[in-house]
């Protein structure tokens, strides 16, 4: 396998990308018994700043609760870690997955006394999509029911139901798709939160049965400290139907403009002002151009 890095962390070790392997029993192989994080880091005139570290690893170690997993380091030693394989690596902008995942003892549902391991991995990562604006399908398949899960929690098992949607969307042609919840409301992207845009107010699914995203919170406080109203509520086809813009937002995604739901065309598939408005406020934050959200940057040194 073609190496993306030169370290990868394991179990509080940096090992060589082809050295950092686990067994083949392993739990979360099996059973989808892992949680996780995406984070992005970017250049900054002070060099590579990763985007709301602490709040990516506390929502980890939230994740790592809902599934009993006891990790035997603490937050300030993945912090250190995370910040070390970057620097390691000598990446100036990428992504980060840190991973916690139930390793290998014997099969069986349930994970009694097995070891829970930790791995970390920073790795150059362009932009998720390459076009200025993307078109997405409607899934067949709806977002997990939330009484069947715990959403708010970033369970690696959970993206069964995003690999399907986003395989069906890609099939028909489209770049990326969006789920409906069990109650035929809008849900989220396969991996993204999804806004929408109307007579300027901006809209967004309540957080009953979605990711609770870091971007999207951080999308969420700014667009109100620019003055715009944002309503969380209920969304459904007519909401896209009558609105001005639409986009996802996500660690990977960042903010990716829509221009087609389905057969609905948005804005004459441009990108809206809002939206546009919203993108380059985001890269001015995340590459250290705005001193009034520098608490949300952790700079590598």
């Amino acid at each position: 396998m073609k190496a993306f890095a030169k370290k990868i962390w394991l179990d509080g070790k940096l090992l060589p990308w082809q050295k950092a392997n686990v067994h083949v029993l392993t739990h979360a192989l099996h059973y989808g018994s892992a949680v996780f994080e995406g984070i992005r880091f970017y250049s900054t005139n002070k060099g590579p700043a990763i985007f709301r570290l602490d709040d990516h690893i506390n929502r980890l170690f939230y994740s790592a609760s809902v599934l009993d997993m006891k990790i035997t380091f603490t937050k300030s030693e993945i912090k250190k870690a995370i910040i070390n394989t970057v620097k390691v690596n000598n990446l100036k902008e990428g992504y980060i997955r840190p991973l916690v995942f139930y390793g290998a003892k014997s099969l069986g549902l349930y994970p009694k006394n097995l070891p829970v391991q930790v791995t970390i991995i920073a790795i150059p990562f362009p932009k998720l999509f390459a076009k200025s604006t993307i078109k997405v399908k409607t899934s067949s398949f709806i977002r997990l029911h939330p009484h069947s899960t715990i959403a708010s929690a970033k369970i690696s098992g959970h993206y069964v139901n995003s690999i399907l949607a986003s395989m069906e969307a890609k099939k028909a042609g489209y770049d990326e798709a969006l789920m409906y919840d069990f109650k035929g409301n809008i849900a989220e992207g396969s991996g993204e939160n999804f806004f929408l845009v109307k007579n300027n107010v901006i809209k967004t699914a309540s957080l009953e049965d979605i990711l609770p995203g870091i971007t999207r919170q951080s999308l969420i406080k700014v667009a109100i400290e620019l003055g715009y109203e944002v309503d969380e509520a209920e969304l459904d086809k007519h909401d896209i139907a009558t609105c001005d813009e639409a986009f996802f937002s996500g660690t990977a995604a960042e903010i990716t403009p829509i221009a087609k739901i389905d057969d609905v065309i948005i804005n004459k598939a441009k990108i809206g002002d809002i939206t546009q408005q919203l993108q380059e406020k985001f890269y001015d934050i995340v590459h250290g151009n705005d001193n009034k959200y520098k608490d949300w940057l952790t700079y590598v040194k």
